[in-house]
Parts: structure tokens; C-alpha cells; sequence
């Protein structure tokens, strides 16, 4: 059937280019136009340069580290564009390097300017460049529409307990996992999932630890089981070297009691009479031995008191200085919680966390599961 529908506006070139200027305008006066740059070229070379290339330029002065920087760059731009465009890209400097050639016209002699020549060519691969990006960015925003589909769009309600969930991708498409599942009237389920890695090959696991969590969380007796069974597949279907840590909890209505099983996560963190106090650690993570052994853990929460699981986007959050967020300041943040709701604690650990990282790049996806029991 054809489309009816009107057919989509071109934007206008002026009009956009009135609404960008402010918008730079302004974040350049928040950030400033040194830090701008800073940052644009710590981001370059954070993608384009090994480790011990930043290394070594760390190490040079100020005039030989501008010099191999840009160096370093070039070269890292050139070999990562296809073969054609870099045979492209040698062409439009070898043109706006020649400048002018001289040619013969009966008798008369022509002078043709090669430079707007050898510009064209470069915006051609521009183009190109940014016909890749957009086609990879629309497939990675479908799938990002997808995943926010099979989040839950609101917290839990269940009766004696005040529930908080969050997450946060670092890139479109995140390796997180913040799900819960009304498995009887007498039982809620809760996990936390991180997989190993980040962007599409982690969030496609991760929607398969999704669908296996769902599927079995209400056929094992014991959560040992549970454990054992959700390692199995994972193990089985997953790819090398990927893994997923997971905690998997339940609960049940106007009762404090807390089961869980922790597959090779930080341990969550129980916040009561203004302490911080970790529960045990738990068995291995998913995916790496095939007949692992899961243990279930059992705690009691008191009215007031808060259990908090999250991921290691909250205390590997860094700064421009390379600083970690770490445990330290994580508990430091929940201690002062004091009698919070479940979402006052966690917007509290996030506005800590973000204040932390400032303007540095977000590396790894952020999640968080608040629980507190009421009176």
C-alpha cells in the first residue's frame, strides 16, 4: 500500500544554523573554549591512539607531543577508512599539494587550479563517511527502542516495600540488565544483570539473560537450582569470552525477608541505623564453567532499612583525572542517605556519581536497585 502520509521536510540550512549557534554559544561558555578543546582532543585520542602511544606522548615536551600527536592521528584516520577512500584521501592531498598544472591550448597556455579539486574529493569521503555513520546510528537507535521496550517503564508496587529501579546506557545500546517479574501473588523478582563488554554484542546477551531469567524464574524450587540452570544456558549459548554477572532476588509482600542468589557480583549493600554493611559475595559468574554451584543468601530487613544492588558503572565512574568513583565514596553517599525514599538514595548515589565525573566520558552503563522496607 502506498504512503499517504506527508512527506517528511527537509530542515532549512539558516533556520538550523540560527538554532546551533546559541546552543555551541552556550556550552562553550559553560565548559569554556580550553576545555572544549581539551576535551575533543582527549576523546580523539582516546579512540584513535594505543595506550602506549598516549604513553609516550604523556612523557614528550609540549612542542614534540603536539607534533607526534597530530602524526599519530593522521596515520590512525588513514588506515582505519576503507581501502577506496583511503586511495581517495592520498588523491585529494596530492592534488591540493600540486596546487596548479599548466597545459596547452593551441597557442595559448591554460593554467588550471587543482586545490578546489582536491576539496571536493575530500568532502566526497566526508560524505561517505557520514552516510556510514547515520545508517549505523538509525540501526543502533531501533535498537535501542527495542530495549527500552523490554525494560519496565515504572518501579514495582508491592506492599510492605518501597522500590526504586534505574538504568543508564553508556553508547545507544547498553550490556545492563534492570528487570522485575510478578512470578505468584506471594512472590516479586529482581535482577540486576551486567554483561561483560558494552554495545550491541553485550545488549544482545543481555536481552538473552533476560529471556532466560524470565523463563525460569518461576519453574526452580530453590534458587540454587535457579542459579545453576540460567548459568547453564548461558554458558551454551553464549559467545567466547563473554560473561554476565547477575543478582537475582525475591520478594514477598509485607514480609522483610530477602532471598537471593549472586552470580559473581558486588554484593549489595545493606544501609540500617546509619551503616553500611556488605553481604556476602557470591558464586561465579555466568557463562564461564558450564556445572558451577550457586548458593542462595537469605537477609532480614528491618522497617527503615534499605538493601542497594548495583553495577560497577557506579564505582568505576571516572573523572578527567583518572580517578575511580569507588566503594569508598559509594558508601560514604548512602550513609548520609539517612531516612530517604528508595528513589531519594538512589538519586543520591547518581547525583554524587555524575558531580564526580563532571565532564569526563562515561565509559561503562550505570544501574541501580533500590529496596527499603517499610514500617
Amino acid at each position: 500500500m502506498a504512503d499517504t502520509g506527508s512527506p517528511q521536510q527537509e530542515p532549512r540550512l539558516i533556520r538550523t544554523l540560527r538554532k546551533d549557534v546559541p546552543a555551541v554559544w552556550g556550552e562553550v561558555r559553560r565548559v569554556g573554549v580550553r576545555r572544549t578543546l581539551n576535551r575533543s582532543f582527549a576523546d580523539l585520542q582516546e579512540f584513535y591512539l594505543t595506550t602506549p602511544r598516549r604513553e609516550r606522548l604523556a612523557g614528550m615536551g609540549a612542542v614534540k607531543r603536539t607534533l607526534y600527536l597530530w602524526l599519530w592521528l593522521l596515520k590512525a584516520l588513514f588506515l582505519k577508512l576503507a581501502p577506496p577512500r583511503r586511495l581517495l584521501l592520498l588523491c585529494s592531498f596530492w592534488l591540493m599539494w600540486q596546487g596548479r598544472i599548466q597545459m596547452n591550448a593551441g597557442d595559448a597556455q591554460v593554467s588550471i587550479g587543482l586545490q578546489p579539486l582536491g576539496v571536493g574529493v575530500l568532502l566526497l569521503i566526508l560524505m561517505l563517511e557520514l552516510k556510514d555513520k547515520l545508517l549505523a546510528r538509525n540501526e543502533l537507535e531501533a535498537g535501542r527502542a527495542v530495549q527500552l521496550a523490554l525494560m519496565p517503564d515504572r518501579a514495582p508496587s508491592l506492599p510492605g516495600w518501597d522500590i526504586w529501579l534505574f538504568t543508564r546506557s553508556a553508547n545507544d545500546v547498553g550490556g545492563d540488565l534492570v528487570d522485575y517479574l510478578q512470578i505468584d501473588p506471594s512472590r516479586l523478582g529482581l535482577v540486576l544483570g551486567d554483561v561483560a563488554g558494552k554495545g550491541l554484542p553485550a545488549a544482545l546477551l543481555m536481552a538473552k539473560l533476560q529471556a532466560t531469567v524470565r523463563a525460569l524464574a518461576s519453574e526452580c524450587a530453590s534458587l540454587d537450582e535457579f542459579g545453576k540452570r540460567v548459568n547453564r544456558i548461558v554458558h551454551r549459548d553464549g559467545l567466547p569470552n563473554r560473561f554476565a554477572t547477575m543478582v537475582y532476588l525475591e520478594l514477598a509482600p509485607d514480609s522483610g525477608r530477602v532471598r537471593l542468589v549472586n552470580a559473581g557480583h558486588m554484593p549489595p549493600l545493606l544501609l540500617k541505623s546509619g551503616t553500611v554493611e556488605e553481604l556476602a559475595r557470591g558464586s561465579i559468574a555466568l557463562g564461564i564453567v558450564a556445572d558451577a554451584d550457586f548458593v542462595e543468601q537469605q537477609v532480614e530487613l528491618r522497617a527503615g532499612e534499605m538493601l542497594v544492588v548495583y553495577s560497577d558503572g557506579v564505582t568505576d565512574a571516572m573523572n578527567r583525572a583518572g580517578e575511580f568513583f569507588g566503594d569508598e565514596r559509594l558508601r560514604a553517599t548512602l550513609a548520609g542517605a539517612g531516612v530517604a525514599t528508595a528513589e531519594g538514595a538512589g538519586q543520591r548515589v547518581l547525583t554524587a556519581a555524575d558531580a564526580f565525573t563532571g565532564d569526563a566520558r562515561i565509559f561503562d552503563d550505570l544501574s541501580l536497585v533500590v529496596l527499603k522496607r517499610l514500617a
